[in-house]
């Protein structure tokens, strides 16, 4: 016979596979997404010689841009990811538990269901955030190099520098939204 879940634990289930992010999640995503937008500036600014001072307002109008839509493609690879991950890493998990739990104590069917709800969670959003992060950091950057450098080279460096970061971030976050966005 099942016990009846209580509104907190549903409340705590639902919340871990809901797109909702806690504010951790939430400040990591869009610190690295600050700084990964705001590591082009040194390339604009020493190889295509726009000067930082002159140009800050624009940068700064730009960098903030890009760290929405970076935040916003990382949210959403996370949580299409997670769930992959989740699936994959049941098994390896399920025997991790089975291997850690005490020798001669028994723990009921409940407990350890709960136990490797909890653990496979725990991994599953850490490994989903770290890929996320990482994925979209690479596609963004090499964007930003490619239109900078091969498309965009002969137009004037404020064309270059508006187009190259904000197609980079848009095509970023529009990958991050079709149904493959964790297949990579």
């Amino acid at each position: 016979m099942s016990k009846k879940l209580t509104s907190k634990q549903e409340d705590i289930l639902l919340q871990d596979y809901s797109r909702s992010l806690s504010t951790k999640s939430n400040a990591l995503f869009y610190g690295n997404g600050l700084i990964v937008s705001a590591v082009p500036i040194m390339l604009f600014w020493r190889i295509h010689m726009m000067d930082p001072y002159q140009n800050a307002p624009l940068f700064a109008a730009v960098v903030l841009g890009c760290s929405y839509l970076i935040a916003f493609a990382y949210k959403n690879v996370k949580f299409v990811v997670k769930h992959r991950i989740s699936q994959v890493r049941e098994d390896a998990i399920s025997q991790e538990l089975t291997q850690e739990a005490p020798k001669g104590k028994k723990v009921s069917k409940k407990e350890r269901d709960d136990m490797l709800l909890w653990r496979k969670n725990e991994v599953a959003d850490y490994e989903a955030t770290t890929f996320s992060i990482f994925f979209n950091n690479v596609i963004f950057l090499l964007l930003v190099v490619f239109l900078s450098f091969f498309l965009l080279r002969s137009s004037s460096n404020l064309v270059n520098y508006l187009l190259s970061m904000l197609l980079s971030s848009g095509f970023v976050a529009l990958l991050s939204t079709g149904s493959g966005a964790g297949k990579r």
